[in-house]
Order: structure tokens, then sequence, then C-alpha cells
């Protein structure tokens, strides 16, 4: 399937160090751990030998995951580097784990199942040096990861889902927007919002002006920016990436990474506006049936303030997504 090809995020990459960590993607059960550059590595969570989770072994001092159950030796490739009960047995290149791709960015670690071209998603933010960068969560959420995409896109559910937050609903009107295609998704310009509290830092209710970018199917981008003056920090301007891992077709892991211009509270306070914002998403989400996103656009109502999720469904049609949708 096309989604093996393209990377997507497994576990916080400070997270991950010298012990094995267990991880899930696409139903994959895999172990994470750093070999002795540092590197990050990832395998099957499976001994080829007898079958154990290798995330219940240990690291070697050289950096080879060992396993539990008889003490193989694994090397980051997943080749077989050593047999304890036959001390001077060279393992043939048969004798290995399955091995991924792994790579770091954004603070998390990314995985690839298949060979692919494609890159992990951008977070334009992330080289602005004006902005302070740092993740929220994870969080596990029983829904696909398109139905929480689209979540993410979505205005006009604001003044009920935080109603007295992020909207209200005696002001639930959504002014009309731009949608265009692009490589990755779909940009939306000129999404415009009226918020009781926008940020951490709001002192007045703000007409909030969005952008949002999906950045590839599983990934999406939005800044904001309220009125001048309805802030208690000058210029203040912040960037949302949601970052999806699809542990399962109706079950998946979430990241937030926050780039905000705020260099002064501390992480939990952050964290914890973000915190409250998903939180009050979570139990809708969870409860939408069916829990697959229907692609076909006939099998759900849909209006001209639901274009964006609209150019979103269409997206995952042309590129050939099957997890998560139906």
């Amino acid at each position: 399937m096309v989604e093996s090809t393209m990377w997507h995020p497994v576990a916080l990459a400070v997270d991950v160090a010298q012990t094995p960590l267990a991880a899930q993607l696409l139903e994959q059960a895999l172990v994470l751990w750093r070999d002795a550059s540092g590197a990050v590595q990832a395998l099957a969570d499976q001994c080829p030998h007898r079958g154990a989770r290798l995330s219940l072994g240990r690291v070697t001092a050289d950096g080879r995951l060992e396993c539990p159950y008889h003490g193989w030796q694994f090397a980051g490739g997943g080749q077989c580097m050593h047999v304890p009960a036959l001390p001077s047995f060279a393992p043939p290149a048969t004798h290995c784990a399955r091995h991924f791709a792994a790579r770091e960015a954004h603070g998390l670690v990314w995985v690839r199942m298949a060979p692919g071209d494609g890159a992990v998603p951008t977070f334009a933010a992330e080289d602005d040096a004006r902005l302070r960068k740092l993740n929220c969560g994870p969080y596990d959420v029983e829904a696909s990861a398109p139905r929480i995409i689209e979540n993410f896109l979505d205005m006009s559910h604001f003044g009920f889902v935080h109603e007295g937050w992020l909207g209200s609903r005696d002001a639930a009107s959504i002014d009309d927007y731009r949608v265009e295609s692009t490589a990755t998704g779909l940009l939306a310009t000129g999404c415009k919002a009226w918020q009781p509290q926008s940020n951490l830092h709001s002192t007045a209710a703000a007409q909030v002006e969005y952008t949002y970018e999906v950045t590839a199917p599983y990934a999406a981008v939005l800044t904001k920016v309220p009125e001048a003056g309805t802030t208690a920090v000058d210029g203040w301007r912040e960037s949302i990436a949601l970052f999806i891992c699809p542990i399962t077709p109706v079950r998946s892991r979430v990241w937030f990474r926050l780039a905000v211009a705020d260099f002064d509270s501390p992480d939990h306070k952050l964290q914890a506006f973000q915190h409250t914002i998903f939180t009050q998403d979570q139990p809708v989400l969870e409860s939408q049936m069916p829990q697959r996103l229907p692609l076909d656009l006939r099998a759900e109502l849909h209006t001209a303030a639901d274009k964006a999720s609209s150019a979103y469904r269409r997206f995952l049609r042309q590129s050939g997504i099957t997890f998560g949708v139906c």
C-alpha cells in the first residue's frame, strides 16, 4: 500500500535511548533503540529465531539489540551478529530481523515501512528562530488518522466543541475562505473565526485569521494571528503542526508540534492550553461513525463551510490512500 512508502512519526525522539522502546505503525509492531553511534534504529518487534518481542530485551554496550529469549544480538540493519549458544558460529545474511528506515525530525522519530522517495512532512516554522518549538502529546485516539486531520481543518465546530475557548455558539458563522490544491494536499487561506480565547495569552475576544496546510496524508499545519492588542504578548503568532501515527485503520497516536512567539512561559503551560483543546476534540472524534473517513462525498452531507475537508477527501482518493478510509 502507498502508505508504507511514506514517513510516519512513531515516538518522541527523547524517548528513544539505550533501552528498547516498543512502538506500532500500520499494524506492524516495532522496536526502536539507539546504536553505538547514537543513530535511531527500527526493527520488527519479533525475533526471527523464536518470535519473542525484541523490545523486552536490552541494548548491549556496543549498541546491538539483544533478544530477551536466547540472547541473539542484532546490529542496526537487522543482521544477527552473535548467537550465544554457538559462540563460534558466524550467522549468515539470512539470519536477520526485518529492518525499517528511521530518522529524526521535529522532535520525533519517523519510520518508513518500504522504500520511497518522499520526504518527512515539512513544518516551515521549524527553522524560524523567532519561534520557540516544543511537542505536546502523544495522545492515543480511537479514531482513524484521516478523521483527526479533517477535524483539525474544521472551523465550524469551534463554537460547540470549544465554546468559551476557540468559539461561541452565538458567533458560529463561517465566512468564505479559499482552498487550493498543492503537491502535498491543500492550502486554505483567509479562514477567520471569532474566538473568546485563541491562545494562552489572550486578553480579549478577537477575530483570528487562520491558514491551514495539509503537508502529507496524515499531517497538517495551522498558523494563526489574532487581532493586534488582544494578547499579553506583543506580536503574538503561532504555528501548530499535527503529526499522526496511523497505528491501525481506526486507532491513532497524535502529536502536536508547537511553534510560538513565547520564550518565557514554562513548557507545561504552553502544553496545557493545547491539551485542553484536544481533549475537548477527542471524545467527539471517538464517537464518529464510521470510524474510517468516507472518501465518497455522497456518504455524508457537506456545505460550503466544509470545502477544506471535501478537498482533503479528494486528495486522499487521488493519492491512493486506503488506510483509515472507506
